[in-house]
């Protein structure tokens, strides 16, 4: 019913599954609790940091580059629903 050469590919097929089963049971069992302590270990503090002495100047700056950011931002969806929603005469 089959081929040589498919019988000869489906024994090399479960062989390297079984390989691959073998390996996986050997290989070192891990600790699910000690899994989720060490990644609850690398998230982030909820404490946020204060920056590093920023000048009066540099605070101004920013708020300005934040404003002038939302406004430009504003502008450029205001456009899109304009051009995506316009009536049809």
């Amino acid at each position: 019913m089959w081929t040589e050469q498919f019988n000869s590919m489906l024994i090399l097929m479960v062989m390297a599954a079984l390989l691959r089963y073998s390996y996986e049971l050997s290989g070192p069992t891990s600790n699910s609790s000690k899994e989720i302590r060490l990644f609850a270990d690398t998230l982030p503090n909820k404490e946020v940091p204060k920056p590093i002495s920023i000048t009066p100047q540099q605070r101004e700056w920013a708020e300005k580059a934040v404003n002038n950011y939302a406004q430009s931002q504003e502008k450029k969806w205001q456009r899109w629903n304009e051009a995506m929603f316009e009536k049809v005469k």
